[in-house]
């Protein structure tokens, strides 16, 4: 059974990063924006306090969210099969990734929103509908905060080129619930079954006298712009970061200590439009042998036909073009053609001279305007 939030604090078995790092939105504008970009450099991933996400809106959804994963199976797979919106259990994606989720993934445009609600909630849709459209509306203009701080911290001002993606009408944002069944229910659920070879992660197994955990989503990135995170307070995140919190050092899998009143931002690939000087974080999801977790998941990303390409500044003599311009569109597909934990970025690299050539060719289009 899903549960409701409980209060921070975590006594994550996994390796913990000293201090995962936090911004605070009610401090001076200018600090933040700076320490926005330095976290996004070295990290990709932050946690973030004081927003205007009201409390309200989140246990609204939550609520939401606990009410249908706790339908029976046949009345949830009415909602799918994901196309890839909808419904969908332990298959993710195209290609062949299986986790220990089950997740509904909706659109985040409001009439559309509507009429999903009416599949997935038969028994009150409109109090669904609200409940995502309420979230949604407040998690989007949090999302153009920080984007708008992110400008701000690379030096482009008010230029709007990045929040400018998200807010055009035809954005392909989305909003995802995912559900992560506790391994204890599960075993106890699955008895009299055939074992499961699915999932080749540690399963039932003690490990140190402690119980050990399924991979609930494997490995990866997240391809949009920007991904704004919240959970029930049931630890499971983990991300991959220096194992001492220390650039450099070892990279290793590090356990994100849950906080229900916050909201964690991933760096997203697109967001490579920086030309590399920010990073896209690999992550992963862990289930709990004991409770059950749900996340709710924002994923801030352009129009089909927008084109990403490096912002103004970001491309230099020492620093040359690092990717091709493409659509979303074209990202897009070459996402659904990889499997879940294939860096899709790869694809769109440029040879280092290709770039610097590149670079000189535009300085000397600008000299000859000059």
């Amino acid at each position: 059974m899903v549960v409701a939030s409980m209060a921070p604090g975590s006594n994550s078995r996994g390796r913990v990063l000293p201090g995962i790092p936090v911004i605070d939105l009610s401090l001076d504008r200018s600090l933040i924006s700076q320490l926005i970009v330095k976290t996004c450099e070295e990290f990709g991933f932050f946690k973030v306090i004081n927003h205007r996400v009201e409390p309200s809106v989140s246990a609204q959804l939550e609520a939401a969210g606990v009410e249908f994963f706790n339908l029976p199976a046949a009345e949830k797979q009415r909602a799918g099969p994901p196309n890839p919106l909808g419904y969908g259990c332990r298959s993710i994606g195209l290609n062949g990734d299986i986790g220990d989720v089950e997740y509904l993934l909706l659109p985040a445009d409001s009439s559309s929103i509507s009429n999903r609600a009416r599949i997935i909630c038969r028994k009150d849709p409109n109090k669904f509908s609200c409940a995502v459209k309420d979230y949604v509306e407040a998690i989007k203009e949090l999302a153009n905060e920080i984007l708008e701080l992110i400008e701000e911290g690379l030096g482009l001002g008010g230029s709007g080129e990045l929040c400018k993606l998200i807010r055009e009408s035809g954005s392909d944002s989305l909003l995802r619930l995912n559900h992560y069944p506790s391994n204890c229910n599960r075993n106890s659920n699955s008895n009299n079954r055939k074992k499961d070879n699915d999932i080749k992660s540690k399963t039932w197994s003690k490990r140190k006298g402690r119980k050990s955990s399924r991979i609930g989503f494997g490995e990866h990135t997240d391809p949009q712009i920007l991904t704004l995170l919240r959970s029930n307070g049931i630890e499971g995140l983990q991300i991959l970061a220096p194992a001492s919190g220390v650039l450099g050092s070892r990279m290793a899998w590090v356990a994100v200590p849950p906080d229900p009143t916050a909201v964690f931002i991933n760096v997203g690939d697109t967001l490579q439009m920086t030309n590399g000087r920010l990073v896209s974080v690999r992550h992963r999801a862990m289930t709990n042998y004991y409770k059950s977790r749900m996340s709710m998941i924002y994923f801030a990303a352009p129009d089909l036909h927008a084109w990403i390409t490096p912002l103004p500044g970001m491309i230099t003599a020492d620093n040359p073009q690092r990717y091709k311009s493409f659509t979303w569109a074209e990202y897009k597909t070459a996402m659904y053609s990889l499997k879940l934990g294939q860096n899709r970025l790869d694809h769109f690299k440029i040879d280092t001279k290709e770039g610097a050539a590149q670079v000189r060719n535009q300085n000397s289009l600008e000299g000859n305007h000059e």
